[in-house]
């Protein structure tokens, strides 16, 4: 099992595919294996590194404040740890936070940003459906429910009704993946915290890196009008709006997905 010392704690790591760097970075509650659609797909043009965040999957959990300033930290210290000196980076949900502050942190390493459900936190972002964001927040109080159930109420949160209707075997897989390496609930409060405490607006101009902006048009977490916004703030970025999509567009729509994130970044190279 690959593990990386960084940042104080042990990462638990993997790589597949040769090119350049690409690594993607996993949302609130989520580790490596959430990646099953897009891996296999980006790492036949990239070398795709996936991790598990502090307080997920095989990675440290401890019993710590977190912050996404941390958690940046983390993934800077684990390309240092495994030789890797600049990476595209794309962050989903969560992680998209994680890679905003990855990319006003380390610009030397960010060679092209992709933020998926993304929002720049506190004031300045527009808030999504109330009832959904109070169950996925308690979701870190669910000492007595298991990994199963969790799933279950997760997922009318994060995907359309009728996707969840029409695809059975792909939710059936995405729970097989979600419930494998559960997060426990005290580390889902830690990476809480770090949500609540999110914000990089007025930051947001410092952001060098080509920047591709992705969102799902029915995505009740963090609503498209929050794509529109950070565009306004980062220099040389677009917005692609996924039809049909919600919260978890890349497992909802993966060919799409994939097929933006490979032309995007086709387009932006590591410069020689």
């Amino acid at each position: 099992m690959p593990i990386a010392k960084a940042n104080g704690i042990n990462i638990y790591y993997e790589i597949h595919g040769k090119g350049e760097s690409l690594v993607l970075i996993a949302g609130y509650g989520a580790n490596a294996d959430s990646w099953f659609n897009q891996t296999p797909a980006l790492s036949k043009k990239y070398r795709v590194i996936v991790f598990d965040n502090r307080g997920t999957g095989r990675s440290d959990k401890p019993d710590v404040p977190y912050t996404m300033k941390m958690m940046a930290d983390d993934a800077a210290g684990l390309l240092d740890a495994i030789g890797i000196h600049t990476a595209h980076i794309f962050g989903l949900s969560m992680g998209s936070a994680i890679a905003q502050e990855f990319a006003i942190n380390y610009p030397e390493k960010t060679i092209s940003l992709i933020l998926g459900c993304a929002s720049s936190g506190a004031a300045h972002s527009v808030s999504g459906d109330p009832a959904v964001m109070m169950q996925l927040l308690n979701m870190k109080d669910s000492k007595g429910t298991s990994p199963d159930e969790e799933v279950k109420i997760l997922l009318p949160l994060i995907f359309t009704q009728g996707f969840i209707d029409k695809n059975k075997d792909k939710i059936g897989e995405f729970v097989k993946r979600r419930t494998e390496h559960p997060t426990p609930p005290f580390a889902y409060g830690r990476q809480g915290q770090a949500v609540i405490g999110h914000d990089t607006y007025d930051r947001l101009p410092q952001i060098k890196a080509p920047t591709l902006i992705m969102n799902g048009a029915e995505d009740r977490i963090c609503p498209p009008e929050n794509a529109r916004l950070l565009a306004s703030r980062i220099p040389n970025s677009e917005v692609v709006i996924l039809k049909k999509a919600a919260h978890s567009f890349n497992s909802e729509v993966p060919e799409k997905t994939n097929s933006l994130i490979l032309d995007f970044l086709k387009r932006h190279p590591q410069k020689k």
